[in-house]
């Protein structure tokens, strides 16, 4: 996950304050997003789900 300007391309989503953005190729290829900050013994962070087939390892969803 990297910080970044908003660019041409790019579609903007605020939610509670917080900005998100993201490709529109990617998103149409991914949608829709469930964005989720967990807290657990491992840690916190965000758990991004999406309808993009798993491949080897991430088993559809990724923990950021």
């Amino acid at each position: 996950m990297a910080l970044d300007e908003s660019q041409e391309k790019d579609l903007v989503f605020t939610d509670r304050d917080i900005q998100f953005l993201i490709d529109k190729d990617l998103f149409e290829e991914v949608k829709p997003i469930r964005v989720d900050f967990v807290d657990s013994f491992r840690g916190s962070g965000f758990k991004l789900t999406s309808s993009l087939q798993a491949s080897a390892g991430c088993g559809g969803s990724c923990d950021c």
